[in-house]
């Protein structure tokens, strides 16, 4: 019998010895790596996923540098320079130029009846409903770890306090009762003739959507953490004398980043459309303050005359959304591909 020469040895598939399954050798190649890099090889391999990367990228970068675009634009979003210039508008209030009064000058146009400078006005929008929906979303991730570990791993009647907390929250109309509640929380804090601070506004929107927005991750973790605590290497930790900060943090916490990252990554735009839609119902951000929520709003009004005003933010809200969503598929492919479909 000849022995195989070595260009047939290189195509011959070997067999795994944990699974018994063949194994080609570009995937024995990956033997050894820390499953940190091989989730990072698997997503640069995901084009989808690379591009929505790249566009979410985009937009915070566009909104970090919003001051700094605006200044060399040399516009700002306060500016009404329609009522400033009435030469841009017409007899009924709106851009005389086509297009929302697109030009040189003004690349979005300008604002129907005040004349505010729409991209700037957008810049600045696209950066408070990103700083709002990023704090929230690291915040709700926060307390959700803490509280699904703590439930999950305590177990008793700590789980299910803490479980019928959560099915409360989860079933809760939380839009609803922000929407009901949010004038009487303002003003205990306001005056009737006084006007709402932007910071308590950004604040009472956070503190909210942090309010209602943990509980889902928290019953995800608790249930992982259920699965966990009676693995052998929790045991062992258990019997070798370690603490319970140390389990925890040493042994349950490096298995539970993968459905952390998973859950942030799709909670974030959830948030930045639940931030939009309370300003678009009025009990969010409000003129002159710029916000998506706000821009839709006041499209909404005047869309009939001039359907550019709207297209701009709706546009604008929809890529980042469906990018962020795609960008969340393709980390959860990555960091766990049995789930690939």
């Amino acid at each position: 019998m000849t022995s195989p020469t070595p260009a047939t040895a290189a195509t011959l598939e070997v067999t795994d010895k944990a699974s018994g399954t063949p194994s080609s050798p570009k995937d024995l190649g990956s033997k050894g790596r820390s499953p940190g890099r091989l989730a990072w090889t698997r997503f640069k391999r995901d084009k989808s996923g690379v591009v929505a990367a790249c566009v979410v990228l985009f937009f915070f970068v566009v909104a970090l540098c919003a001051p700094l675009i605006a200044k060399v634009y040399g516009k700002d979003p306060y500016t009404t320079y329609g009522v400033n210039d009435p030469s841009l508008f017409n007899e009924f209030s709106y851009p005389i130029k086509p297009n929302g009064g697109i030009d040189s000058e003004f690349w979005f146009g300008i604002e129907p009846q005040l004349g505010r400078d729409v991209l700037t006005f957008l810049l600045y929008g696209m950066r408070n409903s990103l700083l709002i929906a990023a704090a929230t979303t690291i915040l709700v991730t926060l307390i959700g770890i803490a509280v699904g570990i703590t439930a999950g791993y305590l177990g008793g009647k700590t789980d299910y306090f803490i479980g019928r907390v959560i099915d409360i929250l989860l079933a809760f109309p939380s839009t609803l009762f922000f929407i009901a509640f949010w004038p009487v929380m303002i003003s205990v804090v306001v005056a009737p003739e006084d006007k709402t601070p932007t910071w308590l506004t950004v604040t009472s929107l956070i503190a909210v959507m942090t309010a209602f927005g943990w509980a889902s991750i928290a019953r995800l973790l608790r249930g992982e953490v259920l699965a966990l605590r009676e693995r052998e290497f929790v045991e062992a930790a258990k019997v070798t004398g370690a603490s319970p900060a140390r389990i925890i943090f040493k042994e349950l916490l490096p298995n539970l980043w993968t459905p952390i990252l998973i859950q942030a990554t799709l909670a974030l735009p959830m948030f930045v459309t639940a931030e939009a839609g309370l300003a678009f119902l009025g009990v969010g951000l409000q003129e002159p303050t710029p916000d998506w929520g706000v821009m839709i709003q006041r499209a909404s009004e005047v869309y009939e005359q001039d359907i550019t005003y709207m297209a701009f933010p709706g546009i604008a809200m929809v890529i980042f959304v469906v990018a962020f969503n795609l960008l969340g598929d393709s980390v959860r492919d990555a960091l766990d591909p049995k789930t690939k479909r």
